[in-house]
């Protein structure tokens, strides 16, 4: 192989390779608003897992394993899984490698094996929550799927409570419209009006979303009472 021609071969690999790495460590960091519950609050407990964190309340029958988003820092959802953590549903927040849910669809298999409670539900927001449905072909562990602006990509046959803002411009309604069919079981859907893609957590403005005309901490509380109404009807 001639040597300018292996030259050009090494520098286009260095690109590409140059290229993904800084797309993988190109991604959203938790604003202040949600490391500040890193220390837990009165009744919820903060405890670091093997894959991730444990939002540990008063609560212990039910768990919810959360898939975070793709490029978002997991502990961005601290806010909201502590509030709903604080109404006697666990929450497990998963620390995804490169912060995508794709590189670690099982990570849930951990968590499952090395607790005891009686109903687990997953959840995902945007790809994670791709991530999340296909975990949930894969068990039956699970009691059912909470989908936060995000769709499957394959038949689910688990009750699914879909959620999203009425001003998310990352989440194509068009594709979720189309996915709609793969719903096999209950399907509950709930859109918030006024909210967007990027407040279900706090890790700043994301590029291509809709303005909002609610807080994100009204966004947040709307999302939590739905999640609540939606394990109560299956425990």
């Amino acid at each position: 192989m001639d040597k300018k021609f292996k030259i050009v071969i090494i520098v286009i690999f260095a690109l590409i390779l140059g290229y993904g790495i800084f797309y993988m460590t190109d991604y959203y960091h938790a604003e202040k608003t949600a490391t500040d519950y890193m220390n837990g609050t009165d009744n919820v407990s903060v405890v670091k897992t093997s894959n991730g964190l444990l939002l540990d309340g008063q609560g212990n029958d039910t768990a919810l394993i959360f898939y975070p988003g793709a490029k978002v820092e997991y502990t961005s959802y601290m806010p909201m899984f502590t509030q709903l953590a604080s109404q006697g549903i666990d929450c497990y927040l998963v620390e995804m490698p490169f912060n995508f849910a794709f590189f670690a669809q099982d990570s849930a298999d951990d968590i499952i094996k090395n607790s005891s409670y009686n109903h687990y539900f997953m959840a995902g927001h945007s790809l994670g929550g791709v991530a999340a449905s296909s975990y949930v072909n894969k068990t039956d562990n699970i009691d059912g799927l909470i989908l936060l602006a995000s769709y499957p990509t394959q038949e689910i046959n688990k009750p699914v409570l879909s959620i999203y803002g009425s001003n998310d411009k990352v989440f194509s309604v068009d594709k979720y419209d189309e996915a709609k069919p793969l719903f096999k079981n209950n399907f509950t859907e709930f859109i918030i009006n006024g909210g967007n893609h990027g407040q279900f957590a706090y890790y700043g403005n994301q590029s291509g979303d809709g303005i909002a005309n609610i807080s994100a901490s009204n966004q947040q509380s709307q999302c939590v009472s739905e999640i609540v109404k939606f394990i109560e009807t299956y425990v």
